[in-house]
């Protein structure tokens, strides 16, 4: 069994930890993305072993029983996510680091997990404020699941300080700057 470095990312639903982590996948050849599992619906053009592992509910439990996760999360009332053991793997096997993009509680169970061997980043939006107008503009929730992630995120944003380093999202561009710096200095560590 091969080892490398994890570096997690976690933040409410519309703080920019996504995009985040695509300019980081994009600029280092030494990252992989880690493909989370989850029983909700594609969004848009996710694609199914690229965006996600959507699996249905069944077989998601099965998964459980199996052992097959590191971590695993009823994110949302029927809506489940989970981290692979198996996918993980494939990544440390290919030469290179794995990069998590998961909720806050995925995040810290990853952390605990991997200890040392992990960076654990919280990104946070500047204010609730900001964060609300975000997720209208996706224009891919309803009023009610906006109210629900709006109420969540508060909740999720008491854990910042269980993170190693907290990058407020306040412009894309410094983010950028400052995810990279928080990499490459853990990378040589």
């Amino acid at each position: 069994m091969s080892f490398g470095k994890a570096f997690i990312f976690s933040a409410p639903s519309g703080s920019g930890k996504t995009t985040i982590v695509h300019h980081l996948l994009s600029n280092h050849d030494n990252l992989d993305f880690s493909i989370s599992a989850c029983t909700r619906g594609k969004r848009g053009k996710e694609e199914d072993g690229k965006d996600y592992y959507f699996l249905s509910l069944d077989e998601f439990k099965k998964k459980i029983e199996e052992d097959a996760f590191i971590e695993w999360e009823e994110v949302y009332e029927g809506n489940f996510y989970g981290t692979l053991k198996s996918e993980m793997q494939r990544i440390w096997d290919s030469g290179k680091h794995v990069v998590f993009d998961v909720d806050v509680k995925g995040g810290l169970k990853i952390k605990e997990y991997f200890g040392k061997r992990a960076l654990a980043v919280f990104v946070k939006v500047p204010s609730l404020e900001i964060l609300a107008e975000r997720l209208k503009d996706r224009g891919t929730e309803s009023q009610e699941n906006l109210e629900k992630r709006i109420s969540k995120a508060k909740y999720e944003m008491s854990f910042a300080d269980q993170f190693d380093a907290v990058l407020v999202n306040d412009d894309m561009e410094r983010s950028f700057d400052k995810a990279e710096e928080l990499v490459n200095e853990f990378i040589d560590k």
